[in-house]
């Protein structure tokens, strides 16, 4: 990671609730932003914010998230999701987490990443997906 990266950092990205981004269960009239959804958005805006930080060759995955999901929000509105860092630990990085669309909180939270050599993760990947297929094949 880049020296720039440090306590206080934060993102923001604005989504907007689409279908695709809602659960259908409750019926057309009650399409609201799915947590699973929301967690894909969280990830997303923190690992952009460190991207920004990462040396070449290195990304961040998540470890750990957190969250209280406390308030629907209806297809067709827009989301605003902010990460903080809190805490850097050598590449393990903490944020602080919280979502809201224009009438409530909808979420806060903390999610843990670490900052990864992408080229160690794929040969790590590559390894066990052999071993997956020695396994399956005996």
């Amino acid at each position: 990671m880049k020296q720039s990266f440090r306590t206080g950092l934060s993102q923001t990205s604005k989504i907007n609730v689409d279908a695709a981004r809602t659960i259908d269960f409750m019926g057309e009239d009650c399409r609201i932003y799915g947590t699973p959804e929301m967690i894909r958005d969280i990830e997303w805006t923190c690992r952009d914010l460190m991207f920004e930080h990462a040396d070449p060759g290195e990304d961040s995955v998540g470890f750990k998230i957190s969250v209280s999901h406390t308030a629907p929000t209806p297809l067709g509105m827009d989301v605003t999701i902010t990460a903080t860092v809190v805490e850097i630990d050598r590449n393990r990085v903490v944020l602080d987490i919280s979502a809201s669309d224009s009438v409530d909180t909808i979420c806060t939270g903390q999610h843990e990443r670490f900052f990864v050599n992408t080229e160690n993760i794929k040969q790590r990947l590559l390894s066990k997906a052999e071993k997956a297929s020695e396994t399956e094949s005996a």
